[in-house]
């Protein structure tokens, strides 16, 4: 079987570089444009990424969509005054790149993807910074963010994959402890920790982003 890029060329020879969306619109993932997709293909696809390579200690593995708003909560809940909804709005789309690939990269094997795929990763983001409207990062402002994303993989290493709070410091060498209190139970009940369905991700993490972004 051919594995070449020649295995993707059209009719005219040229390699094809875009992927159909749920919706029928193209992503061109050379040239993203703001305008590529649907809010429902972002969603769905976040909700059917899996993080820590789809490995889970529960029947289902904890998709990308929850995680973003898990994100979102921690964020909220350390900022010392209310968030603007851009701010939320970019905590919750801080992994939207992922949705749209469909392809949530384990931190141990980034090192052999090499620079092609951070370029391609970059100008996704860069698309979803436009479509939405996001306000670019401050250093401080990204230091808080990174803050709540450690808090949230620590707290799901040891709640949904299984690791130890010892093994998420010295082999994840994430420092920010782990949660003993899911922040989503607050907000949408149900057993702590237990990640979502596909279907109720991409449900909620709709509703999170039609309730946040620009009108």
């Amino acid at each position: 079987m051919n594995t070449t890029a020649d295995s993707f060329a059209n009719n005219d020879g040229a390699t094809r570089a875009w992927v159909r969306m749920p919706s029928g619109k193209r992503l061109d993932l050379l040239d993203p444009r703001p305008d590529d997709w649907e809010d429902e293909d972002l969603a769905l696809g976040l909700a059917r990424t899996y993080r820590w390579g789809g490995h889970s200690a529960w029947p289902l593995p904890l998709s990308v969509a929850q995680h973003s708003i898990t994100v979102m909560l921690l964020r909220r809940a350390a900022s010392s005054a209310p968030l603007a909804p851009s701010f939320e709005l970019r905590e919750l789309l801080h992994d939207a790149e992922e949705g749209l690939l469909g392809f949530d990269c384990i931190s141990v094997l980034k090192p052999f993807l090499g620079e092609g795929f951070r370029d391609l990763s970059a100008r996704l983001d860069k698309a979803v910074f436009l479509r939405y409207g996001l306000p670019p990062w401050t250093p401080d402002e990204h230091a808080m963010h990174k803050r709540a994303d450690r808090q949230a993989a620590a707290s799901e290493a040891v709640h949904v994959v299984g690791w130890s709070a010892d093994e998420v410091l010295h082999t994840l060498k994430i420092s920010v402890p782990p949660l003993a209190d899911d922040p989503l139970t607050a907000l949408y009940g149900g057993q702590a920790w237990e990640p979502w369905s596909p279907t109720l991700a991409c449900d909620r993490f709709l509703a999170e982003l039609h309730r946040l972004k620009p009108r």
